[in-house]
């Protein structure tokens, strides 16, 4: 048992994020297994959720949660299941045209005396 005051705290913190992670993982994990054995698009878009979710809390890797996510769409795709707008990729917003700047005039040459 720690003695110092930053060490118990680091305790409580540690018990804290702990419980969250596990929540986060569990929840995860159902929504897998809910996917799995019944592909719908209600499933899906709950996985990729999920999987979000858990990547912004840092639980899982982001490459771990686009291979899974993959792995979602392919099962889906097989499984007839039509994805939504929530669960495809969002596309990137179109880059503003820049306009032209006209070159800053120049001015005269002081005259020389």
């Amino acid at each position: 048992m720690p003695i110092i005051k930053s060490a118990k705290k680091r305790v409580r913190t540690a018990k804290k994020a702990a419980v969250r992670n596990s929540k986060t993982k569990r929840s995860l994990r159902g929504a897998l297994k809910v996917f799995s054995k019944s592909p719908s698009t209600k499933a899906h878009s709950d996985v990729h959720s999920n999987l979000d979710k858990a990547v912004k809390k840092g639980v899982v890797h982001k490459n771990k949660a686009a291979r899974l996510k993959k792995q979602a769409a392919v099962r889906a795709k097989a499984a007839g299941v039509k994805p939504t707008k929530a669960t495809t990729k969002k596309a990137a917003p179109a880059k503003k045209a820049t306009s032209a700047k006209k070159p800053a005039a120049k001015k005269p040459a002081a005259k020389k005396k």
